[in-house]
């Protein structure tokens, strides 16, 4: 008869079992999908060679397998079928008749070759009995399993059940498979059942000889307390009792809360009763000194001297007056009542404009322990928190790592770049400083190493940002903000000067009279080498030129060096930076606009131009959603008021427009640039200029509003940087103009605009 073929890998069917078989093969889905619509359904199952090939040929198969019949087929997938097969009894190939798309082939069915003797009978006992011991060593099996082995009274039958059940290789299996005498087959399932019963005989004697050693574990830790005890009696164990004493005088006078020094006490109990080469009498002892050497009662003693602080803060920091205002407030306030919980203060500000250095001169100042922590990049709950102490190698959070480091109860604690903390699927660390920095909860931190609660209340915290934008609004709402903006061209020039010149001229081992700066020289690092809200760059070109004259005066010239605006090209090569107003065209549709960044103001760019077309928009320049919608708006006024604008009605149906912000490669967004998008498209089709030395910044409306935007001092300085001398805000943002230095003020304008309208008439030339 001729029949598919359904291959097996790392398994054997064998006759009068019933197996279920996922099939997920092409050829298997085929062949089984053949058979469904047969009446008999019958399959012929062949085991495979090896398991690793996917897609086999006739010689990776045996040649002997079972006939099985299908007794219920479900489909799992598309791709994929559940099916149970009923076998029947043994076939051989005769020959190959289909490769593809199934195999199928004709076959020969082999009943068993049966001969009652008084050999088989005994054959088959001895394989029931020793089926038989191998159930009774393993009792997880169940008791239908032994009812099936005494109700099996076909030899052939017998052995097949036997082997079917066993754990032994596919070559083992098909060689009981390829037995049609049933006497060697029953010796073969005979060799097979032995071999089991003796690998359960030595994994029993394995467990038995764990089991004795375990017992002399305890007899040995019971002749150690007895040695102990031995010891004892002869005076040569009061080593670790008296290291225990003196850890219980520690504890009590160490002035840790009564929780505390009850947790403490009674890991001092469990640590007395513990082998000292244990490693939980290493975990028990470490937690100890944790709770130790963490401060209780320490603490400095505040100078609250506000006209010391006051000097002390402007000898190390150049301007920033209202942070140093807010800093005295609260000083002040600490010097009339020590008791008052003071506010916690983060100081958001661009890169390098002295945020983390503003904190150590705090802490100088008052006289308190300086602690850093570095919240970049954290993002396991635990960093903030700590470990439990079943975990291998725990350790307590970096807050009362920090606590111990600084061994005082009242330090002053910067937490620094809170906006760059994460998350995932260890924590929101963000969330674990919420109790941290609230004055109402964190006289009662609790460190999951600790166990205990931690009095955090007399801790002075400051934290440090670049932006607000990524900081858990919960988080947000428990500290005072201070916005600490970019320095002017003038400030840089003064803490060029005061600051770091001096610095860098000690750290290369220079005296002042070897390297001078000129006014010039300090000018021309700003402008031309550097472009940045901070004073890091600047510091950094600043220490190029000391390290050029370091390797002069190391090679013997005793010239007096000064650094004029010759010098400084002629060791730092050419600029770096040009004005950025040499990039404007003097061509219809180009305006100037200005931006805000977390590291300081920047002005863009905004680009139009028209072809022939059908009134399509194309926007580049990675903008973002928000500013291509003032895109859209900005062409929706133009468009709704084109008369006013001095343009033709419907002057976008038969041109395309494309408007491009430069610097493609730096995405963009926000609502501040559509003042600067619709003066680009009024004067990209009324052919009038935008101002060269204008720039503006403003969200407008659908009704032609201006309304107000953030950053304007951060805007305003950029666009004083970039030779900008008039610039346009919003007339709801002259609340801001008091935070603009006066100097910016005297040598640039601004125009407070309501209106569109009032917009067009101020940028775009006659």
């Amino acid at each position: 008869m001729i029949i598919p073929i359904l291959p097996l890998r790392n398994s054997v069917m064998f006759p009068a079992s019933v197996v279920p078989i996922n099939v997920g093969r092409a050829k298997s889905i085929e062949a089984v999908e053949r058979v469904q619509k047969t009446d008999e359904q019958l399959i012929a199952v062949l085991s495979q060679r090896s398991a690793d090939v996917e897609d086999p040929s006739w010689d990776d198969l045996y040649a002997m397998g079972t006939l099985a019949r299908v007794l219920k087929l479900v489909r799992l997938g598309e791709n994929n079928y559940s099916v149970v097969l009923q076998g029947i009894e043994r076939f051989r190939i005769l020959e190959p008749v289909e490769t593809e798309p199934v195999l199928s082939a004709r076959i020969q069915r082999l009943p068993d070759q049966t001969e009652n003797t008084l050999e088989l009978e005994a054959l088959t006992n001895n394989l029931r009995e020793a089926a038989r011991q191998l159930l009774g060593q393993m009792p997880n099996l169940p008791k239908e399993a032994s009812n099936v082995l005494e109700h099996v009274s076909i030899p052939g039958q017998l052995a097949d059940l036997v082997a079917s059940n066993l754990n032994a290789e596919v070559s083992e299996k098909q060689a009981i498979i390829e037995a049609l005498d049933v006497h060697a087959r029953i010796r073969l399932g005979l060799r097979m059942l032995t071999k089991q019963l003796e690998v359960l005989k030595i994994k029993k004697d394995i467990s038995t000889a764990v089991q004795e050693e375990m017992g002399r574990s305890q007899r040995e830790y019971f002749l150690r307390q007895q040695m102990k005890a031995i010891r004892e009696e002869l005076g040569e164990g009061e080593d670790i009792e008296d290291e225990i004493e003196e850890l219980k005088t520690r504890i009590t006078e160490s002035g840790m809360s009564p929780d505390a020094e009850k947790m403490a006490l009674k890991q001092l109990g469990r640590l007395r009763h513990m082998q000292s080469a244990s490693s939980e009498y290493t975990v028990t002892r470490t937690y100890l000194d944790w709770l130790l050497e963490v401060p209780w009662q320490e603490a400095t003693e505040d100078k609250l001297d506000i006209a010391a602080v006051r000097e002390t803060l402007d000898a190390d920091h150049f301007d920033l007056t209202k942070v140093k205002k807010r800093i005295l407030e609260q000083i002040a306030v600490l010097k009339l009542n020590p008791d008052k919980k003071g506010s916690i203060l983060c100081l958001v500000g661009p890169p390098g404009v002295g945020k983390t250095s503003l904190g150590k001169s705090i802490a100088r100042a008052i006289g308190r322990e300086f602690v850093r922590m570095s919240l970049g990049g954290v993002r396991d709950e635990a960093e903030i928190r700590g470990h439990r102490r079943t975990y291998v190698g725990a350790l307590p959070g970096r807050v009362i790592q920090g606590m111990k480091k600084a061994g005082t109860v009242n330090p002053l604690f910067m937490l620094d770049e809170l906006d760059k903390l994460s998350s995932d699927f260890r924590g929101d660390p963000a969330s674990a400083l919420l109790e941290v920095l609230d004055p109402e909860q964190n006289n009662s931190f609790s460190d999951h190493y600790l166990e205990v609660t931690y009095d955090l209340s007399r801790v002075m915290f400051i934290g440090t940002a670049n932006t607000l934008s990524t900081i858990p609004s919960p988080l947000l709402d428990r500290m005072e903000v201070i916005q600490i903006p970019g320095y002017t061209r003038d400030e840089k020039r003064q803490i060029a000067l005061h600051f770091t010149i001096p610095k860098q001229i000690a750290e290369h081992g220079l005296n002042n009279g070897e390297l001078s700066f000129t006014d010039e020289g300090i000018l021309r690092l700003i402008d031309s080498y550097t472009r940045e809200a901070g004073v890091r760059n600047l510091e950094r070109e600043i220490a190029a030129v000391c390290r050029a004259v370091a390797v002069r005066v190391a090679g013997g010239e005793t010239t007096k060096f000064v650094a004029d605006d010759d010098f400084v090209q002629s060791v730092l090569g050419p600029v770096k930076f040009l004005p950025e107003m040499a990039d404007r065209c003097s061509v219809p549709g180009v305006a100037t606009g200005l931006a805000w960044t977390p590291m300081g103001g920047e002005i863009i760019f905004i680009e139009a131009t028209k072809m022939k077309g059908s009134g399509k928009l194309a926007m580049t320049g990675q903008l973002g959603d928000v500013m291509k919608e003032s895109t859209q708006t900005a062409l929706s006024y133009a468009r709704a008021n084109a008369e006013d604008f001095g343009l033709a009605v419907g002057f976008e149906e038969t041109q395309d427009i494309h408007l491009h912000v430069p610097a493609g490669s730096v995405p963009k967004d926000g609502p501040s640039a559509g003042v600067g998008m619709l003066t680009a498209l009024v004067s990209l089709f009324s052919g009038r200029n935008v101002r060269a030395d204008m720039a503006m910044t403003g969200e407008i409306t659908l009704r032609g509003l201006v309304l107000p935007v953030g950053g304007i001092k951060e805007k305003v300085l950029a666009a004083h940087r970039a030779g900008i001398r008039t610039v346009i805000l919003p007339d709801r943002n002259r609340k801001d103009e008091p935070d603009i230095p006066e100097e910016i003020l005297s040598d640039i304008q601004l125009i407070y605009v309501s209106r569109m309208e009032e917009v067009i008439s101020h940028a775009l030339e006659p």
